[in-house]
């Protein structure tokens, strides 16, 4: 499911198998060549946020490192001078995120904590002669606020900033907020009283406070004030969004006298409304914020005005309470109101939209075909053009009629790429990961396609295992993706890695069924209504498919794993197809549909996927729910389900392993208290994949025993 709120405390003693089973997670990376393995993953340094200097000369970037004994990542920023031949890149702020460059392109800044506050730094690079990477002035504080800045961005003429503060709403000052949080924290009675949703929402209780919009000017001492000017009064509802919104979410206009942000009114809709809409409003503050998209009742967001003032570009989607339908480019004459799409022939749903600095072409993101590569649009006739090739652009900039890409794919992590605006030359500019790349094997992968569901064409993969010979045949890691509006494309995950499994000894397969993203809206919109149909037959032949292509895949010592939709389709698979399988993997997943739409926080996604809400179409969630099928359950399964899971909460997990031990199934139940939907930190991340490793091999040694009594 997409990303889908607060601890439920569990404590749960563990059978003599889960603790014989689990393999020691303390740290012992091996040394030399060896099989790709999740101490590799772990330890990776994740290069993203490139960001190209006004002049295009250099290159800032965050790069995020594994403090294993700390258990968490850490976050500094460097910066590469592409001009000079051989350079390599500079370390410039040691602990710091979100590096964006000054309109002078002599300074950095950054958000970084001051006594457990984050605030926005200066870094000063400037030289006589292009940057003193080396040495450097010492970062400087500008910020002064008593509260975290959740994200910022700068005026084009560097004057001013964007800064987005959690607040609430009827205080007139940050300071008000922060003495409110301390109020709470000294009083001794802990009750929270709720009057509508949410609640809760993916991993955090709400607190009453808001993401509101603030502006500040810098000051001669280039520091900011303590007070900055609220934007977004009398707005109701997170600017950015949350859980996931950023600074892409809110804009200046280019000659700095406006600002545009997107939001979404909370009112008492909020749980199962996608309403969002584009507003703008003065930067003083004087004026009341304006809804330029108030005809869409579906959602409007990601404001990128042209360099000429004239258009506002955004994307949109068409259809009311559907977070899955497909954005179009939107070009908005700010002058008169109207509005056209720029893009209606190319189906596929773009993101991460920018704008060239000469406004005549446009740049996105976009799942393709099992890739994510970055797309160049005419706005003048919507016609595109691949950039990247193949693989997955996390993220991009333009500057001086360069490209800055952050690209990955199934083989190797995120490094950056430098093209001219138009594609051309792309070139790596950056190694990092170079050296374990070379000592870790990974296995070798392969799209195919096949006939699926009435005929249709579906797209899948394997990967080789990484010590694959010609002429031996290996047990299967048959991998079902989330979304269920998602895809398993070429690029690189430090959760769902198929590598992790090639490293063991494993032959991966993956089915992009119908649902998945990359392949048309009318394939997206296919799985809504029809969650067990559709998908579990393009499962099924994509499983013939790939047997019957493969050799090397031995159909008898196979598992079925998943999480989120995938996780739903694996207890769906358990009652109506568990046949080819040893055992099952199941994280985070629906075993229960008819409770999940009144436990999970997101309703518009519960209500579009079934046709309604629950109690107005109750036949609809029983027609493919796994908890009607439990009596046929047979397959030895390990759920796995964290306590502050609040899309899919954590009784789903336990419903789900009462149901095995119930039945006599042979199951073991893995539960982080700290994890949301996905398992984040480094030890857990470990401890994850050495038990769900033990778990598969357990099942698919060449003398495995039956799998279970009926």
């Amino acid at each position: 499911m997409k990303p889908l709120i607060a601890a439920l405390l569990l404590a749960l003693v563990a059978s003599p198998a889960l603790a014989g089973d689990v393999v020691d997670t303390s740290f012992a990376k091996a040394q030399g060549p060896h099989a790709f393995n999740v101490r590799d993953l772990v330890m990776m340094q994740r290069v993203s946020d490139p960001q190209l200097s006004p002049d295009g000369r250099y290159a800032a970037f965050g790069v995020r490192s594994t403090d294993y004994a700390a258990n968490k990542g850490v976050n500094a920023i460097y910066v590469l001078d592409l001009a000079r031949k051989g350079a390599k890149p500079v370390k410039v702020v040691d602990k710091g995120s979100s590096a964006r460059w000054s309109a002078d392109g002599r300074s950095l800044y950054f958000i970084a904590p001051a006594k457990d506050v984050a605030q926005l730094w200066r870094v000063d690079l400037g030289g006589k002669a292009g940057l003193n990477l080396a040495g450097h002035a010492t970062a400087v504080q500008v910020s002064r606020g008593p509260l975290d800045i959740n994200d910022y961005k700068l005026s084009p003429d560097g004057k001013q900033v964007l800064l987005s503060y959690g607040v609430f709403t009827d205080c007139a000052t940050l300071a008000c907020t922060e003495q409110r949080i301390e109020t709470r924290k000294r009083d001794k009675a802990s009750g929270t009283l709720y009057k509508k949703l949410f609640v809760r929402h993916w991993d955090t209780w709400s607190d009453g406070r808001r993401n509101q919009l603030f502006v500040g000017s810098f000051g001669a001492d280039g520091k900011l004030p303590a007070e900055p000017t609220v934007l977004t009064r009398g707005i109701d509802g997170d600017v950015p969004s949350k859980p996931f919104g950023d600074a892409r979410e809110f804009a200046f206009a280019p000659d700095g006298k406006s600002v545009y942000f997107d939001v979404r009114i909370a009112g008492t809709s909020e749980p199962w409304s996608t309403n969002f809409d584009i507003y703008r409003v003065s930067v003083d503050g004087s004026t009341k914020p304006t809804n330029l998209t108030a005809a869409n009742k579906a959602w409007d967001a990601y404001p990128v005005p042209a360099p000429d003032g004239k258009t506002l570009y955004y994307l949109a989607m068409k259809t009311p309470g559907f977070e899955a339908d497909r954005f179009a480019i939107k070009a908005m004459d700010l002058a008169t109101g109207a509005v056209h799409e720029v893009d209606p022939q190319w189906d596929r749903s773009p993101g991460d939209l920018a704008v060239s600095a000469d406004g005549k072409t446009l740049y996105a993101t976009a799942d393709d075909e099992g890739q994510h590569p970055l797309f160049a649009i005419d706005p003048a006739n919507g016609q595109v053009r691949n950039l990247s090739g193949a693989g997955t652009v996390n993220s991009f900039s333009l500057a001086a009629g360069k490209l800055l890409l952050a690209r990955d794919d199934l083989q190797r992590p995120a490094d950056l790429y430098l093209a001219k605006a138009g594609g051309a030359g792309l070139k790596q500019v950056t190694h990092f990961n170079a050296g374990d790349l070379k000592s870790a094997r990974v296995g070798d992968f392969q799209f195919f396609t096949f006939p699926g569901w009435n005929n249709e064409t579906v797209q899948g993969y394997v990967v080789k295992p990484v010590d694959y010979q010609k002429g031996k045949t290996y047990p299967v890691a048959f991998i079902i993706h989330g979304g269920p509006q998602g895809a398993m494309s070429n690029g690189w995950s430090y959760r769902w890695n198929p590598q992790t499994y090639a490293g063991q000894g494993f032959a991966v397969v993956t089915i992009n069924f119908h649902g998945s993203t990359g392949y048309g809206q009318k394939f997206t919109d296919s799985i809504s209504g029809d969650w067990g149909g559709k998908p579990l037959e393009d499962l099924k032949l994509g499983w013939k498919a790939a047997l019957g292509k493969y050799k090397f895949l031995d159909g008898d010592r196979a598992c079925a794993l998943g999480a989120s939709y995938g996780g739903y389709m694996v207890y769906w698979m358990a009652g109506v197809w568990n046949q080819p399988w040893k055992c099952m993997v199941d994280h985070d997943g629906v075993f229960d549909a008819r409770m999940m739409y009144y436990a999970t926080e997101e309703l518009w996604f519960e209500e579009k996927e079934n046709g309604g809400p629950q109690y107005e179409v109750p036949q609809n969630y029983e027609k493919f729910n796994p908890i009607d099928h439990v009596k046929d359950w047979r397959v030895p399964m390990l759920v796995v389900h964290s306590g502050d899971d609040f899309r899919i909460p954590i009784t789903q997990g336990l419903g789900a392993f009462t149901a095995l031990q119930r039945r006599g199934i042979p199951s073991e139940f893995l539960t982080f208290p700290d994890e949301n939907h996905w398992v984040l930190k480094p030890h857990n991340s470990v401890q994850w994949h050495d038990t769900v490793n033990a778990w598969l091999k357990k099942w698919t040694v060449e003398d495995a025993g039956p799998t279970a009594s009926k």
